[in-house]
């Protein structure tokens, strides 16, 4: 029998110790010799590799932290990307990795298409938090992050007949050799039942939950490294499994479905990110979701308080939450349940600690994302939580009435029940109360939420609102991403960059450098090229990469206005028929976007994207002057390859409703030049790279309001402006559904006489702000300078200056090195 050479250390950080342990995790953990090994034999063995030189720090952290004060981060997602090139990276690998598996007769790069992203994320709510977390970890931060371990994720999106189709994604098909399942800390959660309450010997009322039906929560851990350091923070994912695996006597007698039943239903609340909510039953499984991971989270993190000893009053001085959105904030009910029912603490000593623990980030301005609940439904599903959030409810009311006496209608706007035909609990409202600290994300999401969406709460608890603009990580989205743009810059300024992104600026002078612009031009052409390699891999579609690559890469939704993207390019189209031989600067249009199952009109403007294309594509006349690409089954695998790419960067979303972005921050970073409104961190971005490097266009979040105020007429507009009248016409003709008139006509009807985003108010506004990009372009130098500059100039949004910020102005939390023991390799 052959087997691998022992080596001194196994989790040496030298090629040959490498070499050696990466053989041995083929053979004892792959249960393969190279005779007998696949591709994904080789990637697990060498993802285990690498996952073993992260554990003696990740425990060692662990250890460190246990009596520092720690961030406990709440998000209902978390959009990491792929891990190995990653972890690679922070644990200064790459090199010792690639040097080791050459000498085996293979290539690093053949393994990171391998590997499976995980999908437990939406958007950019899931991408911050990824990036938080690597920015937690190479700050030496305390710190975990509690999630759901979707078991499907988001789904897989394409396009049949170019309407998207939800498949499942199998990310998990093939395990995931990154994380650590620990049974042996599951925890168990409750749903339905009653509630018994009677007097305790003392006179004192207590209540106690009995629910109807039990899951357990088991934990799931991954390990977040940093970068330049030793601490490596953890990602704890709970995924559901039911308490009675099936029922045997129902087996036993032939019903084999029934039998197993009860366990399919209890593992749903992890099957799949973000269900359906459309129907009574989808809404009730995304409340369980987000009770799940909450109740599961606070029993951890109560456990490992309660393993370290000390008082009850010394929880806050321990313990910040940090809620990510609306999602976790049951989390205020659940810890209020879990002290007074289960550590039979006092009322009134356990609310002043509940709301010394939370911190809330509000991520949006849009009803739907600041959640309500029917209280019929948290009743039956959470009955022991709908007592306490009444009772919060009353004793907070009566502090707004002694500070407003008789102002009836502030209470009401503030209540945290929303009285209708249907009462709701309103999600927001309770975080609100419950929380030391509420953020917003951007310089004018943040006065937005003061002076309109949370204007009451912002009035009674100024104190509590602060502005922390969001940021991303520069380690994956430059270093990896876009690494022979990384290697230009690190030739000029070197790597202190990836930790001090102001460093940028040095950057600077070098836009009037002649060479250095001849550099930046040809690493940016590079990137085009292998986008559109993979475009042609991926769809069969060829792109001119000497073209204005022109990308929209997000969310699918109404107010981010995808459809005045399309509407410019019908626009341009129409010149092209108009004028076959137009000298239009040649523009490749790129989108990408996912739209939520049962939003049916993002589907229909999916849809109308992909008709689009397909007419402009085929039709000879166009000439090579415009192409439309919807890549589909955008995730942060195919972002990594297009932010590079991009020469003009679309955030384009009707002032007064983007939180923030971060999407917009990664495309500056890249060197891509932005056109956009006077929304979210799009008004940072402007200020930070100047004015006269950002294409600005359409109405400031006050016009919007002025302009509702009055009375929005968008028929008036399609009336008076022919190119839009045309472009909209032909969307009505069928023009782009293949002669059917009627699976458009809800876009069309909707523009017209609705048009609830002013997608029609700004179009004049955009084509002249579009007209500028194009002589712009067509001065490479000048180009050129203007995208060193959007990346010297974007240092002020990474992910570590907004969570340098939470840390000294939220959390108020302090570095904190892991200390390894002596005889560990570094």
């Amino acid at each position: 029998m052959t087997t691998t050479q022992s080596v001194p250390t196994r989790t040496g950080m030298t090629v040959e110790a490498f070499k050696h342990a990466f053989l041995d995790n083929l053979y004892y953990l792959q249960g393969k010799d190279r005779s007998s090994a696949t591709r994904e034999d080789y990637f697990k063995a060498l993802a285990y590799t690498v996952r073993d030189r992260m554990i003696h720090r990740w425990l060692a952290t662990r250890r460190t932290h246990e009596r520092s004060r720690v961030v406990y981060y709440l998000s209902a997602e978390y959009l990491l990307g792929r891990q190995l090139a990653n972890n690679l990276l922070n644990e200064n690998l790459t090199d010792i990795a690639h040097q080791a598996l050459a000498e085996l007769g293979l290539d690093l790069a053949d393994f990171y298409e391998l590997e499976a992203e995980p999908g437990l994320g939406n958007g950019g709510l899931g991408r911050l938090a990824a990036c938080f977390l690597d920015s937690l970890a190479t700050l030496n931060i305390p710190a975990v992050g509690y999630g759901i371990r979707y078991e499907y994720g988001i789904f897989r999106q394409k396009f049949v007949d170019g309407w998207q189709v939800e498949e499942p994604d199998h990310w998990l098909a093939n395990a995931n050799p990154w994380e650590f399942a620990h049974l042996d800390q599951r925890v168990q959660v409750g749903f339905g039942g009653h509630v018994e309450s009677w007097t305790d010997s003392s006179g004192k009322y207590r209540a106690r939950w009995k629910p109807a039906r039990t899951v357990y929560g088991v934990p799931y851990n991954t390990m977040v490294p940093g970068y330049g350091t030793d601490n490596v923070n953890t990602l704890r994912l709970w995924g559901a499994q039911a308490s009675e695996a099936f029922d045997l006597q129902l087996f036993n007698a032939g019903d084999y479905i029934r039998a197993i039943e009860v366990r399919a239903l209890a593992e749903n609340i992890s099957r799949v990110l973000y269900p359906d909510d459309t129907t009574p039953q989808g809404r009730q499984l995304r409340l369980e979701q987000e009770y799940f991971f909450v109740a599961c989270s606070l029993q951890d993190i109560l456990r490992s308080f309660r393993s370290q000893g000390g008082d009850w009053s010394q929880l806050p001085e321990r313990v910040a939450i940090q809620l990510n959105d609306t999602h976790p904030a049951i989390a205020i009910a659940e810890l209020m349940r879990l002290l007074i029912d289960e550590e039979e603490l006092e009322w009134d000593i356990a609310w002043p600690l509940v709301t010394r623990c939370f911190g809330y980030t509000v991520h949006s301005l849009l009803p739907e994302t600041l959640e309500e609940w029917p209280v019929d439904l948290l009743t039956r599903i959470l009955p022991r939580h709908i007592d306490i959030i009444y009772e919060i409810n009353s004793r907070f009311l009566a502090e707004v009435s002694r500070q407003f006496p008789g102002d009836i209608h502030r209470l009401t706007r503030m209540s945290i029940i929303r009285e209708s035909s249907e009462r709701h609990v309103r999600m927001a409202h309770l975080a609100c109360v419950g929380a030391y600290a509420i953020n917003g994300v951007a310089e004018l999401h943040t006065r937005l939420l003061q002076e309109h969406t949370l204007r009451d709460f912002a009035e009674y608890w100024p104190e509590k609102f602060s502005n922390k603009t969001n940021g991303v990580t520069p380690r994956r989205f430059v270093k990896l991403a876009n690494p022979q743009l990384s290697a230009l810059i690190e030739s000029r300024i070197g790597t202190g960059w990836l930790t001090d992104l102001e460093q940028l600026r040095r950057l600077e002078p070098l836009a009037d450098d002649h060479t250095f612009r001849t550099e930046w031009h040809a690493v940016k052409q590079q990137n085009k090229l292998t986008l559109a390699n993979e475009i042609q891999r991926i769809m069969g579609l060829m792109i001119d990469p000497a073209s204005l690559f022109d990308v929209m890469v997000k969310r699918l939704h109404e107010y981010k206005r995808q459809l005045l993207k399309v509407l410019h390019v019908i626009t341009l189209y129409q010149r092209i028929l108009a004028d076959p031989k137009a000298d239009l600067l040649p523009r490749t249009v790129i989108f990408g976007a996912k739209a939520s199952p049962g939003y049916w009109m993002a589907k229909r403007i999916i849809r109308l994207v992909n008709g689009v294309a397909e007419v402009v594509n085929a039709d000879p006349i166009v000439a090579g002057r415009l192409k439309v690409v919807f890549v589909p089954n955008f995730n942060v695998s195919l972002a990594e390859r297009i932010y590079p790419a991009a020469d003009l960067s679309e955030q384009i979303s009707l002032a007064g409703k983007e939180a923030s972005g971060t999407g917009n921050m990664k495309f500056a970073l890249n060197g891509a030049l932005t056109i956009g409104t006077l929304d979210g961190a799009n008004i940072e971005i402007r200020e930070q790279v100047g004015a006269e490097h950002f294409f600005l266009f359409g109405l400031t979040a006050d016009n919007v309001l002025a302009l509702r105020a009055r009375g929005y007429n968008p028929r008036e507009i399609y009336e008076r402006v022919p190119a839009l009248r045309t472009a909209i016409d032909m969307i009505a003709d069928g023009r782009f559904a293949r002669g059917d008139r009627d699976t458009l006509r809800p876009i069309v009807e909707t523009l017209v006489n609705n048009d609830p985003y002013m997608v029609l108010a700004d179009y004049e506004a955009y084509l002249a702000a579009q007209a500028a990009v194009e002589t712009a372009y067509r001065d490479r130098e000048a180009w050129t300078r203007m995208s060193i500059l959007n990346t010297a100039r974007s240092g002020f949004f990474s992910s570590d200056r907004t969570i340098r910020q939470y840390c000294e102005e939220i959390w108020k939390v302090q570095p904190v090195r892991a200390m390894l023991p002596l005889n560990v390799e570094r």
